[in-house]
């Protein structure tokens, strides 16, 4: 019984062992050196990633930006998902094929009617060589500052000249 049991354990090992070396050959061979590559404008491109910094901005105001990249690959590069880590954050990329050396972009539109600091990310699927990639939003939203209004009047301009006038004429009693 033990010998059996010895033998079992022996070839599930080798079976093991044998699957992991076929995964590595595979994995060599499904290395294409054509394969499209999404390499973004340098002014995306940050020590941390694929960054775009809102910085500090207001409630409310335009959370679009358009993360340009080029396929600097050798094939056409398909685009098949786009998604974000919240709903707040909507990517929008290109449904076509994007030819090699041709430029294009992705839309991300972040709503800022949230106030706080944020830090959204978006991750593309695609058959580049470097899919997923991994873009990132942050900045910082505050409230719009209030500004003084002048005091509200349902008095007419006319109106308005006219008591100033009066003012005027009056004279000051003490």
């Amino acid at each position: 019984m033990k010998k059996q049991i010895l033998i079992v354990a022996l070839v599930c090992m080798m079976g093991a062992l044998y699957a992991q070396d076929a995964t590595k050959e595979e994995a060599t061979l499904e290395i294409n050196k054509n394969a499209p590559v999404l390499t973004f404008d340098a002014r995306f491109v940050a020590s941390d990633g694929i960054v775009h910094d809102y910085g500090t901005i207001t409630k409310g105001a335009n959370g679009q930006v358009y993360f340009v990249f080029t396929n600097t690959g050798k094939e056409p590069l398909i685009i098949e998902k786009a998604s974000s880590s919240c709903g707040c954050t909507v990517p929008n990329p290109p449904t076509y094929p994007i030819l090699p050396g041709a430029k294009d972009s992705i839309s991300v539109k972040y709503d800022t009617n949230r106030i706080g600091m944020i830090n959204k990310t978006v991750t593309v699927i695609s058959n580049a060589s470097n899919s997923p990639t991994i873009m990132r939003i942050k900045g910082n939203i505050i409230e719009k500052p209030k500004t003084e209004e002048p005091e509200k009047t349902d008095l007419k301009q006319e109106d308005i000249k006219q008591k100033e006038e009066v003012k005027q004429k009056t004279p000051n009693k003490r």
